[in-house]
């Protein structure tokens, strides 16, 4: 799971079978210091909770298909969650 700010929308007009009602957002990943780190991506949105400026958790590869209402169908990313917040220590103090 990595986190990504959705930055926009994204319009099919044809839509695979298995993916009728699933909204796609464009995302851009970003690292453990919330800085932009990538291009930006198409991830699937099932739960259509996300949109833009939001702060999401997605994963990719077969994870992704997993996450869909209807299993295996073509998506590399799909967003699992709405982050409302995020606290974290520097890395190197929880390492001390």
């Amino acid at each position: 799971m990595e986190l990504a700010r959705v930055i926009g929308n994204v319009v099919a007009t044809t839509v695979y079978q298995g993916l009728e009602g699933v909204k796609f957002l464009l995302v851009e990943a970003l690292d453990e210091d919330g800085n932009v780190h990538g291009e930006p991506f198409v991830a699937a949105d099932h739960d259509q909770k996300a949109g833009p400026g939001d702060i999401v958790a997605w994963i990719c590869g077969r994870e992704a298909a997993l996450a869909m209402p209807v299993v295996f169908v073509p998506v590399d990313a799909s967003i699992i969650g709405v982050v409302d917040d995020v606290h974290a220590r520097p890395l190197q103090e929880v390492l001390e």
